[in-house]
């Protein structure tokens, strides 16, 4: 006798033994799992139910971000703070949001500084194209949690030593912090940061950052007014983009001379501050320099008490600052951090750049040249006759002329450049 329990009947008009209806039940009992159980488990730690892939390139649920203070003080103290900041990302296995950086030169005074989005100096996406699968940039937006947040507070003052920073960094590469999707560094310029990266990894960095068209036009008219002036004075025919000149960097502005004055005392040394006259004597004693040739003086002309640049070169030698130059105009109508960018990439094309050891501004510019010698497979990197030379003013040469100069790109660290060195590797 069979049991009524266990009679077969109908649920929308499906038996209830059936295949189709055993497949229903599943899919209703599915439904009801994920409408009853999946948002509760979904919202722990504050992570949102839905989320919505801004890259249908990336998984934002797996992404983790680092974020850094706005970065402050000049161009290449900046790069400098931006590359390291990179590299911390990287060291944490996380995507670097887009910093804020600082068009104004006021350093000390906070509030007013004048920030400036990373992307209106350098192309955003250009940076991931050329330093994808080594760092990567992202953009706010890709944060789909921002509550999902750990403030990780650096560490600062005398006790605070590399090895305790390199120990804190490895903590939060790990659990509990790695599970946070942002970690916000908080209290300190990414640029003072203790550095724990070789040279050459900066340099990576470097090769990555391409300024925006707008700026890079505007060191093109530079850098052509510069060639055409040079084929009118040398009055021959030749091709305007292979037509040589000269760029130095001349610090002698008033805050810098401050600044390697007390360098100078404090570390006992002669070979930082160099007076005009010095600059002037030594870059007339390059060996093997072809005249005449025209020489492209990069300097801060806000903070320059000195009229007197263009006077008492040796012969050969044509000067030319902004305002002979005739481009004053094109550089008044940027902020101060565009000026130095477009002032930066007309000393990089330069045939022969002569600098200072202890400047950023210097250093970093021998740091690309270098690396594009060795790009090219240049094995000698010092002298008149190779290509990109590098020239230090403040260090003495053969024929009482500038040190010849390329960075150590086997350095284990980016100490020398970040506060300056008279040791240089030719």
């Amino acid at each position: 006798m069979e049991l009524p329990c266990f009679k077969p009947s109908k649920f929308f008009g499906l038996h209830m033994n059936s295949l189709t209806y055993k497949c229903a039940a599943f899919l209703v009992i599915a439904l009801l799992f994920r409408a009853v159980w999946l948002p509760r488990s979904s919202n722990f730690r504050g992570i949102p139910n839905s989320r919505l892939s801004l890259d249908p390139n990336l998984d934002n649920e797996k992404l983790k971000f680092l974020e850094v203070p706005q970065i402050v003080w000049g161009l290449n103290n900046q790069k400098i703070a931006f590359a390291r900041a990179c590299l911390t990302a990287r060291m944490l296995n996380r995507t670097l949001l887009m910093p804020s950086l600082s068009a104004s030169l006021f350093y000390k005074e906070v509030d007013q500084l004048r920030s400036i989005s990373f992307d209106k100096v350098f192309q955003f996406e250009e940076f991931n194209a050329r330093c994808g699968g080594f760092v990567r940039l992202g953009r706010y937006s890709e944060v789909s949690d921002t509550r999902d947040v750990f403030e990780l507070q650096k560490g600062s003052g005398r006790r605070w030593t590399v090895e305790k920073d390199f120990q804190q960094l490895r903590e939060f590469g790990k659990a509990p912090y790695d599970e946070y999707q942002l970690i916000r560094v908080v209290g300190k310029n990414p640029f003072v940061w203790h550095d724990h990266w070789p040279a050459k990894d900066y340099a990576k960095i470097f090769e990555c950052l391409v300024l925006v068209e707008e700026i890079s036009r505007e060191a093109d008219k530079v850098v052509s007014k510069i060639r055409e002036i040079g084929v009118e004075k040398r009055s021959r025919v030749a091709p305007l983009q292979t037509m040589p000149y000269v760029a130095v960097h001349m610090r002698i502005e008033k805050d810098w001379m401050i600044h390697c004055k007390k360098l100078e005392h404090r570390l006992n040394v002669s070979e930082i501050c160099s007076s005009k006259e010095q600059i002037k004597q030594r870059v007339g004693s390059i060996v093997g320099l072809e005249t005449p040739i025209v020489m492209y003086l990069a300097v801060a002309d806000d903070l320059l008490e000195d009229n007197s640049i263009l006077e008492g070169w040796s012969e050969g030698l044509l000067p030319y600052e902004k305002k002979k130059l005739g481009v004053l105009d094109t550089y008044k109508k940027h902020p101060y951090l565009i000026q130095s960018a477009i002032d930066y990439e007309v000393c990089l094309r330069s045939n022969v750049f002569v600098g200072n050891t202890f400047s950023t501004f210097s250093s970093l510019v021998v740091l690309e040249r270098t690396q594009l010698m060795m790009n090219e497979g240049v094995e000698q990197r010092c002298g008149i006759d190779v290509r990109w030379p590098s020239y230090a003013y403040n260090l003495e040469g053969e024929s009482n002329g500038p040190r010849r100069w390329a960075a150590n790109m086997s350095d284990v660290s980016l100490q020398a450049i970040s506060y300056g060195s008279n040791h240089v590797s030719c």
